[in-house]
């Protein structure tokens, strides 16, 4: 069974109504391959995900770029899952390397959200990675094993959900894991879904890589057995975010 490549652009704390409009003309004017190839999600700030939705193209879809844990109601700031249902929005990422660091989310509260977006209808992305004093101290794969057990830990179905592989140290640093680095890791959780949820969970499941994925390195990450795709920070506000989305072409042609 393929698995469907896919690419979703973050754009992270970025914009105005302005810059929001010029992106996705260009985004609407890219031509890419078609839906059967590769799956795109864009992940604008709340403020502007309806502008997004409604300009769009329509084989793009749009994501938020996180949810709180569960239902609505006295929690000044926060967005609930119910909210992005009622707005059309079909996907959020949860998990980010940003938001545990910066605001102290453990893997058990990221399980939580995973659990409570899915059980909302929500597809979900769900990022995983390890920090540069993780890595040199050899527990890459302990880190990434303990983030996604304790999503395992919540839920049963994962097919909707993504993990993104996203190394703590690559993320806007201008670092990339190289090829080789990412493939192992992806290869490495391949291996863990299969031993600790199932042999079909780990062959369907879209493991994407994030971090410093720019139009030069795309095409030679993608050819990676193990990498389904690309969680794309500063470059998918760029032009260069169509050739990352166009790399989907190097496993369609393998």
């Amino acid at each position: 069974m393929g698995r469907k490549f896919i690419v979703g652009g973050n754009w992270k704390c970025n914009g105005t109504n302005e810059e929001v409009k010029k992106i996705v003309a260009t985004l609407n004017q890219g031509e890419v391959p078609s839906e059967d190839v590769v799956e795109v999600v864009i992940s604008p700030p709340f403020v502007f995900l309806p502008l997004v939705k409604s300009l769009l193209r329509s084989d793009f879809h749009v994501a938020a770029q996180n949810c709180w844990v569960k239902k609505g109601g006295a929690f000044t700031g926060e967005i609930s899952g119910e909210m992005l249902v009622n707005l059309g929005i079909p996907w959020v990422i949860l998990g980010h390397s940003e938001r545990r660091a910066l605001l102290g989310e453990s893997n058990e509260f990221v399980g939580d959200k995973v659990a409570y977006a899915l059980s909302q209808g929500l597809k979900v992305i769900a990022c995983v990675g390890e920090t540069l004093e993780q890595r040199e101290a050899g527990s890459t794969m302990d880190v990434v094993a303990a983030q996604t057990k304790a999503i395992a830990d919540k839920i049963n179905d994962w097919t909707n959900v993504v993990i993104a592989y996203e190394p703590v140290w690559a993320i806007g640093t201008g670092k990339v894991a190289t090829p080789a680095q990412a493939q192992e890791v992806h290869a490495d959780l391949r291996k863990w879904f299969q031993a600790n949820v199932s042999a079909e969970v780990a062959e369907s499941i879209r493991i994407m890589y994030g971090g410093s994925v720019s139009g030069a390195n795309c095409k030679e990450l993608a050819a990676k057995p193990d990498v389904d795709g690309f969680l794309v920070g500063g470059a998918s506000l760029k032009p260069e975010f169509i050739d990352i989305i166009k790399s989907a072409t190097v496993k369609s042609s393998t």
